[in-house]
């Protein structure tokens, strides 16, 4: 595990179409219990080169109900995004990830992952990736199925982002149902 992490520290694959150097934020441990498949690191992260240390993060841990301490620890938690690298900013908020990374480096990392037995899919793009029906169903149509049928393996996630105030206002069932699911699997995942 040390020598794949120190391989993606270094990669520079997508370095031309970066606003910044690459700094791949990543992290991981052959005991990782739960696995956290997000998007790409945002502008925060980039600069401290810890993952979800944002608002995003602090809404997540919230979701999971553990505090960072626990979140940090990579014995429980890996936490790998679909591009590991700040893509940029555009228009609309940060570009979507690099499509170099989830190829190159996913693969090999979850392999090297055998205590993993959750997998958390955050936002659109961990979801189109890792569940093919999540091109053509709604972000609300995938959650609930891969959250709220009871699966023991995946749940799907909105990305915790200030930006889904929105969705998260249309969608009140998401904290009513998924949250609380969510909670209790964590825990008896941790307590494993």
């Amino acid at each position: 595990m040390d020598d794949l992490l120190a391989e993606i520290d270094r990669c520079t694959r997508c370095a031309a179409r970066l606003p910044h150097p690459p700094r791949p934020v990543v992290s991981a441990h052959p005991a990782s219990r739960i696995l956290i498949i997000g998007q790409a690191p945002g502008r925060l992260v980039h600069a401290s080169g810890v993952p979800w240390q944002d608002r995003s993060g602090d809404r997540l841990r919230e979701w999971l109900g553990v505090d960072a301490a626990t979140f940090y620890d990579p014995r429980n938690f890996a936490l790998m995004p679909m591009g590991f690298c700040f893509p940029g900013s555009g228009p609309r908020g940060d570009l979507p990830p690099r499509p170099e990374c989830a190829p190159l480096w996913h693969q090999r990392l979850r392999a090297a992952l055998t205590e993993v037995k959750l997998t958390l899919l955050v936002g659109r793009h961990a979801l189109a990736h890792y569940l093919p029906v999540a091109k053509s169903s709604s972000l609300a149509d995938t959650v609930k199925t891969h959250a709220c049928s009871g699966a023991r393996d995946v749940f799907a996630l909105p990305h915790p982002s200030p930006r889904n105030r929105v969705w998260l206002a249309h969608n009140p069932w998401f904290a009513a149902e998924v949250v609380p699911k969510l909670q209790v699997r964590v825990a008896a995942e941790l307590a494993r």
